[in-house]
């Protein structure tokens, strides 16, 4: 935010040229702690002159236990990579000093971060990453690198835990209007009502989250909108408000400000999400406008929800019949993390990191912006998507990248790009994905929306420019089908013209270049006992042979053997 970073910038000023590490340091970690990063109480949050017993009772300068950071101080002017004589008469740096407290604490206190501090330097250890050089964070660029600071308070965990429990609590909360909503159609049970229902359940979450996140511009704008209609009425305002988000400002009725202001205010959305118009609104009664403003809109803040964990529990208010015969599951985003971190984000940290230590800035720059343009090109698939979690869950840890990118380039600095110009390069137009499922198709998109719009947020405050939202310019290419039964290549936008009949996979790709850089994603496991008829057909296709002649195959196999056919004489990687 900009508010931090001035005050970062504040810090580093009243900081200049002091720092004593017997006299100021308490004062100097409360005051960051407190200022810069927002701690409320910063002196319940870390602790001074810890005791260790080594050969002789000695003091840790700083720790903060609920985020595992242990802190060595020295005084200004002080050189963090000098060894320094000991108590005992050995000559240790101070990380090195730090290192040895660490070793005689308790299993539970070992520090995750080891920072050395000389008031006008933090030289940050990832202790995760053992052989890696610390990190050097200056005092004087703290007003536009601040973030780099933001594992003190937070490491992720806390967070992580409060996006889980929010995502579940609006889950539960798209259950019980799901639930009350069928109750109110003529015919609940037909194929008709359950799309409609389907596609309102997704635009009503859209706009819960779009009103809390400013997304519409204004906080509350959805729930002020339909609390000003009777209940007989809100069937009538749902329908209006979903035309005024499919149609733009200029073509709208111009007398639409002065009959419904509220109205008017709505932004265009575009994006197709709205575009439906035969979808059917039930009629409303008291309890389900209750639900709808009570205890989805007033009672909770959609903002925190986690894309990636809210698109599976939205996705669970199908009839879990349908999700078993289906093969839906969720990966947690742990789990995502153990796929695709060894599959090509290690890699991209670890050449990000290598350029950010080249020490002459205009070489480094330059190799940023074409590091940035590198992992703006790659493309990804998942052939059995669901609700989106391992696309979604790649994007954010792209755009994440991106982000500390962006702050490397421009941190502190106002983006000067000029009216309707990005710094952003990462698009969720990278992504696509397959799914059987027309209801998971749509969530999928929606939760990468969402993404979209939290990771533009987040952008916002590293480059100090607003960036607009809506409308919606990108959208992730993500169709209903069986992938067993769909070339791969054939339905991706980047790659619509190899639809022509009389192309080969691999003449298509030579012709048109690569198709994905990576396919990703946990298809379906049915043992060969389990399968319906359909499936054993479905494998019968892939591997074109008989399905008795397949032996104890998994379902899963097909899609390894398309994923195998595809990547044959590309750079193309599978996991």
């Amino acid at each position: 935010m900009k508010n931090q970073s001035k005050a970062a910038a504040e810090f580093a000023a009243r900081w200049k040229g002091k720092g004593y590490e017997k006299g100021e340091s308490q004062s100097f970690w409360l005051s960051l702690l407190h200022d810069v990063l927002g701690v409320e109480n910063p002196a319940d949050f870390v602790r001074f002159e810890e005791k260790v017993k080594l050969d002789n009772t000695s003091f840790i300068d700083v720790m903060i236990p609920s985020t595992h950071v242990m802190i060595e101080q020295k005084s200004l002017g002080k050189d963090l990579s000098k060894p320094i004589k000991q108590s005992d008469g050995s000559f240790l740096t101070p990380f090195q000093q730090a290192k040895r407290y660490s070793s005689e604490l308790p299993y539970s206190e070992i520090p995750r971060w080891i920072v050395t501090c000389n008031f006008s330097e933090f030289h940050v250890y990832d202790m995760e990453k053992p052989h890696e050089e610390a990190e050097v964070i200056l005092l004087e660029n703290l007003g536009k690198e601040y973030w780099r600071l933001e594992f003190l308070v937070d490491d992720g965990k806390a967070l992580a835990q409060e996006e889980f429990d929010l995502s579940l609590k609006a889950g539960g909360i798209v259950g019980e209007l799901y639930d009350t909503l069928i109750g109110q159609y003529h015919n609940p049970s037909s194929a008709d009502t359950l799309k409609s229902l389907n596609i309102l359940c997704v635009r009503l979450v859209f706009c819960l989250y779009a009103e809390d996140a400013l997304v519409f511009g204004k906080k509350n704008l959805f729930h002020d909108y339909l609390e000003s209609v009777p209940t007989t009425g809100m069937r009538k305002a749902l329908q209006e408000l979903f035309g005024v988000l499919d149609t733009k400002p200029e073509d709208r009725d111009p007398y639409l400000v002065d009959d419904n202001p509220l109205l008017a205010a709505f932004p265009y959305v575009n994006g197709g999400l709205f575009s439906d118009d035969s979808v059917e609104i039930p009629p409303f009664n008291e309890a389900l406008r209750t639900l709808l403003l009570d205890k989805a809109s007033a009672g909770l803040d959609w903002s925190g929800i986690s894309p990636t964990i809210f698109g599976a529990v939205f996705e669970s208010t199908l009839n879990p019949e349908t999700r078993k015969k289906e093969g839906m599951h969720y990966t947690s985003v742990e789990n995502i993390h153990k796929l695709i971190d060894p599959l090509f984000l290690d890699d991209l940290e670890r050449e990000f990191q290598e350029i950010c230590s080249v020490p002459v800035l205009v070489t480094r720059d330059k190799k940023l912006r074409a590091f940035q343009q590198k992992t703006s090109s790659l493309r990804f698939l998942d052939p059995a998507c669901g609700s989106g979690n391992f696309l979604t869950e790649t994007y954010l840890s792209l755009r994440r990248l991106e982000n500390r990118l962006l702050g490397e380039l421009y941190g502190g600095q106002t983006f000067l790009g000029g009216e309707g110009f990005s710094p952003v390069r990462v698009s969720i137009s990278q992504f696509s994905g397959i799914e059987i499922n027309d209801f998971a198709v749509t969530v999928a998109k929606t939760a990468l929306w969402i993404a979209e719009s939290q990771m533009m947020l987040a952008t916002q405050d590293i480059v100090q420019v607003d960036m607009d939202f809506l409308p919606l310019k990108t959208s992730a290419r993500i169709v209903e089908g069986n992938a067993l039964r769909m070339d791969w290549l054939s339905f991706d936008s980047a790659l619509d013209v190899l639809s022509a009949p009389g192309h080969s996979l691999f003449e298509e790709q030579a012709r048109y270049g690569r198709g994905y850089d990576y396919i990703i994603g946990n298809p379906p496991f049915y043992g060969a006992r389990l399968m319906t008829k359909e499936q054993k057909a479905d494998m019968a296709e892939v591997f074109g042979r008989k399905w008795k002649n397949l032996g104890n195959l998994d379902y899963v196999c097909a899609w390894y053997k398309k994923a195998a056919d595809l990547m044959q004489g590309t750079s193309t990687r599978a996991a």
